[in-house]
């Protein structure tokens, strides 16, 4: 997705006042061409493409029941997870924890390969 001009840079480019900046950031959300992300940015968003809003322990916790993993069956490595969200490894490594702790996961120790512990219900995923 496309980041949009910060608003302090079209006040600055296009000499027009923050109001101004932040109703026409308003009207693009309101048609569904924008969205604003963290740090008081915008982006564009692409008609058509669905993106999973979901915290990424949830989206992580989807692949046991998708791939029909069972108890005991060995889990993907942060390196394979980060690449298929396009996250960074730290990012993977925390929400694994996050699974680790709900009893989703099961780790034998750093450099070890996880195991699913249990499989999550819709209800322990919501």
């Amino acid at each position: 997705m496309t980041e949009l001009p910060s608003a302090g840079d079209l006040m600055r480019d296009y000499t027009i006042s923050r109001g101004v900046v932040l109703r026409a950031f308003a009207a693009l959300h309101e048609e569904g061409v924008a969205e604003p992300v963290p740090g008081g940015r915008w982006r564009v968003v692409r008609p058509g493409k669905q993106v999973d809003r979901r915290p990424l322990e949830e989206r992580i916790a989807d692949i046991v029941v998708d791939e029909g993993l069972a108890v005991g069956a060995p889990f993907p490595s942060a390196s394979v997870l980060a690449a298929q969200f396009g996250v960074s490894r730290p990012t993977v490594t925390k929400a694994l924890d996050k699974l680790e702790v709900a009893g989703v996961l099961a780790s034998a120790g750093q450099g070890k390969v996880r195991r699913v512990r249990a499989v999550p219900t819709r209800e322990e995923r919501s």
